[in-house]
């Protein structure tokens, strides 16, 4: 793992991870949080927890007018895929293996608000439930299975 060095600090930091150098702009999102709509609201890495703003939008209707529900599975793999990433070393990434999810009410255009908690975490494997909120209502949950992997050497 590369480090840098801080003036003044006595030991090496690590190098920011793909999570935290996106967080501080030096990075962009990737284009699915841009087109859900995500805004990162907090991050507790110690306690395993993450709150993710999203916004549905009008496109994102089913026939009946609520949101589809593969908008909102698309919004519960980024909320658990990102607190996953946020616990990760430079030079890993990680991969959705399964995503069980609920849908427990119709959920409608306007913002919606996420919250994912870290169950497990191994060398290779978490475990990440996620909720979605709409005025302060759970509108869908899920259970995520994710893998952690080295990234692949670019060939030159």
């Amino acid at each position: 793992m590369s480090e840098s060095h801080r003036p003044g600090q006595g030991r090496p930091e690590p190098s920011p991870n793909w999570f935290q150098r996106m967080r501080a702009g030096l990075e962009p999102p990737p284009p699915v949080a841009t087109l859900l709509g995500a805004v990162i609201r907090s991050v507790d890495i110690d306690d395993g927890h993450l709150r993710v703003d999203y916004l549905a939008q009008p496109s994102f209707a089913n026939p009946a007018g609520s949101v589809q529900g593969g908008m909102l599975c698309a919004m519960l793999d980024d909320l658990c895929a990102s607190l996953v990433d946020a616990t990760l070393a430079p030079g890993q990434f990680v991969a959705t293996l399964t995503l069980n999810t609920s849908y427990l009410r119709s959920a409608g255009i306007g913002p919606l608000q996420g919250h994912a908690r870290l169950k497990r975490r191994g060398r290779q494997i978490c475990v990440v439930e996620a909720d979605l909120l709409q005025n302060g209502e759970t509108v869908a949950s899920a259970v995520a299975t994710c893998m952690i992997a080295a990234a692949a050497p670019t060939k030159g």
